[in-house]
């Protein structure tokens, strides 16, 4: 029993892959499994397996209470204590109770429980095994193609589907043959691990470099970018980390044999290998390798590089369909415009009439500037010399004018008549006209009355003139100014002013009729 046990175990281990305590895990779940089925899945059982003679044994774990009310899950203190003295009320303990000939039942019951527990272990681990692979190459065999054009290979325990979109165009796959894949998907999933793999990944070219070129795998050569067409044509850009170390020379290898290689197992796809460098307009020369290129100039606002060639390399550098440009594009992340010398002369011609004409508008704006500087410059001085008289003219002047006093005349001195231009001459406003007696009486008759001339004789008495009744033109004033006050004391009626301490300002209050009020602010504080 003991050898045949031991024998089945290591036998499943090693076609499974499995270590010995998941085969002996999974086997004891399932008979976990038979137990209660058999005899009843009321109470916590375990069942342990002993490695040695591959007995099987049940426990079945009951709490400790003083009266058990049921047997099932429950054991008193004293029983429990026959099989462990250390119990306690309300602990728990393991009581065997292994059935006769439980072996043979169990074996016969859980069959398929154990299979079906080996198979999921199975594929955890297979699981676990290939996500760790992710993004690493795999050799794998082709089975067949599915109808949706998936390609399956068999990678020993494993299957892998390389959907179509991942497959290179111009390849055609057969049974049996042997393929060098990209890994870029693990998924699990419960009928196993779900592989997908590639042939187009871009990194597939990186690790086929790495495994066929020994500079690149131990970091002695770099990949610094890499753009691909699968199928078609390839360019890597390549650096030393270590000086004397030719990169290039190394991927291609002795007569192209290390790069041959890499070519063959991609089916002729076409590789170069460029040098990586710092410089801008460098790197896009060399990334239109195998053209050999004149002049590049870099526009950094549009990220545009403009790239002149001899005419005979044109259609070498643009490659056909452009592919030779468009792979360039994609290593050095620049806009390339190729063109050639003829047509570059004529462009080259005027961009230099447009530099010069822009160094001439500069010029110009230059000696205008300057010009006007020196003319802000002459204007300042010519202030300057204007406000030094002025100054010096003011210094000299007496603070305080003194009044010009005339002198006395002497006695018995004639005054000279002066001449009518020089008279002072007196406005009108100025002037005051003296009128008569007969003009003041004239002037304070009323309008419309006739004048009326009056004899003095003397000792005879004359008859007052007419004098104006005093108090008619006084009643009508009064009766204006009464309304004038009215109007005013309503006005004080209506609005009362307060002090208002927040806004430190004067309040205009309005009262009206009706008992409202309406605050107006007057700025008069």
């Amino acid at each position: 029993m003991k050898n045949d046990f031991l024998v089945a175990i290591t036998q499943i281990s090693s076609e499974r892959h499995l270590s010995k305590e998941v085969v002996l895990e999974a086997i004891e779940q399932a008979l976990v499994l038979a137990y209660k089925r058999n005899f009843g899945a009321a109470e916590d059982v375990i069942v342990r397996i002993d490695p040695n003679t591959g007995k099987a044994r049940v426990f079945a774990e009951k709490k400790v209470v003083e009266v058990a009310q049921d047997r099932r899950t429950e054991i008193e203190l004293s029983e429990a204590r026959q099989g462990d003295p250390a119990a306690e009320i309300g602990g728990i303990v393991r009581i065997e109770m292994t059935p006769k000939d439980f072996g043979r039942i169990a074996v016969q019951t859980a069959k398929q429980v154990i299979q079906q527990r080996i198979r999921e272990a199975e594929r955890d681990t297979l699981y676990a095994d290939w996500s760790d692979r992710l993004g690493e190459l795999v050799l794998g065999t082709v089975r067949n193609t599915d109808t949706m054009g998936n390609v399956i290979l068999s990678l020993g325990r494993a299957e892998a589907v390389m959907p179509k979109s991942e497959q290179i165009p111009t390849e055609n796959y057969s049974r049996g043959q042997k393929l060098r894949t990209y890994i870029y998907e693990v998924e699990k999933t419960s009928r196993g691990p779900r592989i997908r793999i590639s042939r187009t990944h871009r990194k597939l070219l990186r690790r086929l470099l790495e495994s066929e070129i020994p500079e690149i795998f131990n970091g002695t050569v770099e990949i610094k970018t890499l753009a691909r067409e699968p199928g078609s044509r390839s360019k890597v850009a390549v650096a030393a980390t270590q000086p004397g170390v030719d990169p290039v020379g190394s991927c291609v290898g002795m007569r192209g044999v290390r790069i041959q290689s890499i070519v063959n197992e991609l089916n002729g796809e076409k590789i170069d290998v460029v040098m990586w460098s710092q410089d801008e307009k460098e790197l896009v020369a060399n990334a239109l390798s195998p053209a050999r290129v004149e002049h590049v100039w870099l526009d950094e606002q549009s990220k545009t590089a403009t790239v002149v060639v001899p005419d005979n390399q044109l259609s070498l550098a643009i490659g056909k369909e452009g592919q030779n440009a468009r792979l360039a594009a994609k290593l050095t992340n620049w806009r390339i415009d190729i063109k050639s010398l003829s047509e570059s002369a004529g462009e080259t011609e005027q961009r230099a009439a447009l530099e010069a004409l822009a160094a001439a508008r500069q010029a110009e704006l230059a000696a205008k500037r300057e010009a006007a500087l020196a003319l802000l410059a002459e204007a300042e001085r010519a202030l300057a010399e204007e406000e030094v008289p002025v100054a010096a003219a003011a210094q000299q002047e007496p603070a305080v004018a003194e009044e010009a006093v005339p002198e006395p005349m002497p006695e018995g001195a004639e005054e000279v008549a002066r001449p009518a231009s020089e008279a002072e001459i007196i406005p009108e406003s100025e002037t005051e006209i003296v009128p008569s007696v007969q003009d003041v009486e004239v002037a304070t008759a009323p309008a419309g009355t006739e004048s009326v001339e009056a004899a003095v004789v003397p000792g005879e008495e004359v008859a007052p003139a007419w004098v104006p009744v005093e108090g008619d033109d006084d009643e009508e004033f009064d009766e204006e100014e009464r309304k004038r006050k009215r109007k005013q004391k309503k006005a004080q009626r209506r609005f009362r002013y307060e002090y208002d301490e927040k806004s430190d300002t004067v309040l205009r209050r309005t009262t009206h009729k009706k008992g409202g009020n309406n605050w107006g602010l007057d700025d008069i504080a």
